[in-house]
């Protein structure tokens, strides 16, 4: 024998109650079925609400119960035939009679609410059993009232066992093949009604399926299941086939809305194995709830949350010690009728705080002050501390006893997607870890842990793209071409969600097609960065990586920001980390804090793993003594195409075509670009080191450094070619090459044009490559030498995606 639940959209409309009798019959052709029924959906809340308007004298009721019933008869005639019928007819008058009673009376009590709220699965199962019988099924329609008893606690009664076995004893000689029963209400001794609270209708086929010692007990729902996690805030949940009775509660307790805890209990007590089903997949898979199962393989079998949650703290250096200060303050708040959600208590004994409703604020908070006003006023104790806008979320597995670490991975998870931790709570069990946070991390929460301890799944990085220039084109072709292989092979999934230019910008919360990126940014909105920043902090992703693809300073003040919001900031541009020294330590300090990561490798070299490589030098204790570089892959192309035969102007033009330049090319000409490069490597091996500590000798004429704008640059380029020219002949008499030389030795910094000899490894770069060349402390009479192409478009996008997919893979 089985008893089988439907909850309140399994039974909400007529399509759905054929369904379910359909489920019911195929399932009675092998074994005896128990059916509960909860009220029509949304039936519960809508009776909730026409009291609550009587109670307040509102008229309005009368027209809820109005269409209350006019939905009832719609559902009942399209399942019947029949437009009209006695016992509906009888319901909605009694349900008038008692409202306008509660109307006159301007009062609305437990006891009344009760009899109200019974009305509902009172007409769904009436509704039910018709179509059964119409159907030719073998039923019986049981009230429950006859045959759960309760005490007087209206409005979540609790069961008296004696008398309500002997009832279902008694019913066993009245039973079919189809016994169907409304859920969620019972009565008194004295024959009142009464409901079972929340999850009542869950509670009543538990119950009777204890009683009646059930083979198995069926909850049908518009799920297929419990889920690792709740699929409307991560994508990536899956269903749990199997769980412990323990599990279950822990996931029901937080937050998952398929049971409720204490309705699974009688099912409990007895080992009744527990099924979650969907009605409208009833062939799919299921979630299988038994008292003994043990996945070994599986440390963490959900993570559950309660949303609206507020913390209530007190504390006080006249607590220590004192072991009433506890006593007294669930006493007041159960008294108050203040349900404690969580509970943690600082070892110190200096204070305790304790997790409820934010419904329940100022009821706590009034029960509380009054409790301990004496206390307060004497400066024993603080007044108490209230924070809002909270939620807790929970780890949840029984193997979780058997590892150590979770909770060393939950919090450093949480922390570096910059999701601040209010409270924690463990129970000895080691079944559930919870934390309290601010709400609107929930689900960047969420997803950030799903991804960390659901390994199978992706781990999904947000990319936030400024600047789709050369670079920034070269760049989003490069993920688009590899975001499929990233996620085989690496379990990456890299998502372009914003991207943005001088105009507009474009947003996609699940990442955007990178084969119509173009198409899509011109439907955009018209954007400045203040907006486009204010926007990503707004969607608020887990793993968000910020990636200025330009040379504007103004974009560069917002790192600052991005970081302590926990937002990873990948870059080309170099202003942020050459600006002040307090400035670009600030920065720093920021990734420590926040968890975030300031990534900048083609800040020196394009694409050439320049700073990771000292970085790991640092790192490892060696140390840097002296650096030799050139680090323009601009200059060493123009000095390499320069033979005098061609005005040089036309060189640093082909070169700005080629994408090898900066948008404006005087920036690579005077040398300051090579100066911010050599900056960036003596301060990322650890020195203290300013812009203005760094020698500059220039190689242009004077007048072309006072050139108001571009063009008039280019024409004082052509109007002192023969500088040009004589700078080539002095080289190529001496046999030697032309090459802008960053250098750093004893503490002094240099930057300027050189003729390098053939016995320099600075002679034989060709093209646009860079070099350079790292004295240490181990490397000493050869240098660590690190080559390659500095400059272009594809090579500097492919040292942006490379420090992305650090970030990615940290």
């Amino acid at each position: 024998m089985k008893v089988m639940k439907f909850g309140g959209t399994s039974v909400g409309s007529t399509d759905a109650i054929k369904q379910v009798v359909s489920i019911v019959e195929k399932a009675a052709q092998t074994s005896q079925v128990y059916v509960v029924v909860s009220a029509v959906g949304g039936v519960t809340n809508q009776l909730v609400s026409l009291s609550q308007k009587a109670a307040i004298r509102d008229k309005s009721y009368e027209d809820d119960i109005a269409q209350l019933k006019t939905q009832h008869l719609e559902i009942f005639e399209a399942l019947t035939g029949f437009t009209t019928d006695e016992f509906i007819d009888h319901i909605f008058t009694q349900l008038t009679e008692v409202c306008k009673g509660v109307f006159l009376l301007k009062e609305l009590t437990e006891r009344t609410k009760d009899y109200i709220l019974s009305s509902g699965e009172r007409l769904s199962s009436y509704m039910v059993n018709a179509y059964m019988k119409k159907q030719g099924l073998d039923v019986q329609l049981f009230d429950a009232r006859e045959y759960i008893i309760t005490d007087k606690k209206f409005g979540g009664a609790n069961v008296i066992w004696q008398p309500t076995t002997q009832n279902f004893e008694a019913l066993k000689q009245n039973e079919k093949q189809v016994n169907l029963f409304p859920g969620f209400i019972a009565s008194t001794l004295d024959k009142e009604t009464a409901t079972l609270g929340r999850g009542g209708s869950d509670y009543t086929a538990s119950l009777i399926a204890n009683l009646l010692k059930a083979d198995e007990l069926e909850i049908w729902t518009d799920v297929n299941g419990l889920m690792t996690a709740d699929p409307r805030l991560v994508r990536q949940a899956k269903l749990l086939e199997h769980v412990s009775y323990e599990e279950a509660l822990e996931l029901s307790h937080f937050g998952a809305k398929v049971l409720y805890p204490p309705s699974i209990q009688p099912a409990l007590d007895v080992n009744i194995p527990i099924a979650i089903r969907n009605t409208f997949d009833p062939e799919g898979p299921q979630t299988y709830v038994t008292k003994e199962w043990q996945d070994g393989q599986t440390i963490i079998r959900g993570i559950s949350s309660i949303k609206d949650v507020a913390l209530l703290t007190l504390t006080g250096p006249s607590m220590v010690g004192i072991p009433n200060f506890s006593a007294r303050l669930f006493k007041a708040l159960s008294d108050a009728k203040v349900n404690v959600i969580l509970i943690t208590q600082a070892s110190s004994e200096h204070s305790i705080c304790v997790g409820i409703s934010q419904v329940d604020v100022v009821l706590a908070q009034q029960a509380v002050d009054e409790e301990f006003h004496a206390e307060v006023m004497l400066r024993k104790i603080d007044p108490v501390k209230i924070e809002t806008d909270l939620c807790i979320v929970a780890l949840v597995g029984s193997n979780m006893r058997d590892h150590v670490g979770i909770s060393g991975k939950m919090f450093s998870t949480l922390g570096t997607n910059g999701v601040s931790i209010k409270a924690i709570a463990q129970g000895s069990s080691e079944r559930n870890i919870s934390v309290v946070i601010a709400q609107n991390h929930l689900k960047k929460a969420l997803n950030t842990l799903h991804e960390s301890f659901f390994l199978s799944e992706l781990k999904k990085i947000n990319l936030f793209v400024v600047g789709v220039g050369n670079v920034g084109k070269a760049f989003l072709s490069q993920v688009r071409k590899q975001q499929a292989m990233l996620a085989k092979e690496f379990r990456v999934d890299i998502q372009v969600v914003g991207i943005a230019n001088s105009k507009q910008c474009y947003f996609e919360e699940q990442g955007m097609d990178l084969t119509k990126w173009t198409e899509l940014l011109k439907t955009g909105d018209a954007c400045n960065i203040d907006g486009f920043i204010e926007r990503m902090k707004a969607l608020n992703l887990r793993n968000s990586v910020f990636i200025d693809i330009t040379a504007s300073k103004s974009i560069s003040a917002v790192y600052q920001g991005l970081l302590e919001s926990s937002i990873s900031v990948v870059t080309p541009n170099k202003i942020a980390a050459t600006r002040e020294m307090e400035k670009y330590l600030s920065l720093k300090w920021a990734t420590k804090k926040y968890g975030s990561q300031f990534l900048f490798e083609t800040n020196v070299a394009a694409g050439l793993p320049v700073i990771s490589t000292m970085n790991d030098l640092f790192k490892s204790g060696d140390k840097v003594n002296s650096i030799q570089a050139v680090l323009s892959g601009t200059l060493n192309y123009l000095f390499n195409n320069y033979d005098g035969t061609k005005p040089f102007s036309s060189i640093v033009k082909d070169a700005k075509v080629l994408g090898l330049t900066e948008p404006d090319p005087r920036l690579d000409l005077s040398g300051e670009d090579v100066m911010r490069k050599l900056l960036i490597l003596i301060r990322e091996s650890g020195r203290k080191f300013e812009m203005d500590q760094i020698a500059q000798v220039s190689f242009l004429p004077e007048a072309c450094e006072k050139a108001k704008d571009l063009d008039e640059f280019y024409d004082l380029l052509d109007a002192n070619e023969a500088h040009f020219q004589q700078l080539y002949a002095d080289a190529n008499a001496e046999d030697a090459q032309l090459r802008v030389v960053a250098s750093f030795k004893n503490g002094e910094a240099k930057v300027g044009l050189e003729k390098v000899q053939k016995s320099h490894p600075f002679y034989f770069l060709e093209g646009k490559d860079n070099i350079v060349l790292f004295y240490t402390e181990r490397y000493d009479e050869q240098p660590l030498v690190v080559k390659g192409a500095g400059a272009g478009a594809a090579v500097t996008a492919s040292g942006i995606f490379a420090d992305v997919l650090r970030i990615a893979n940290s």
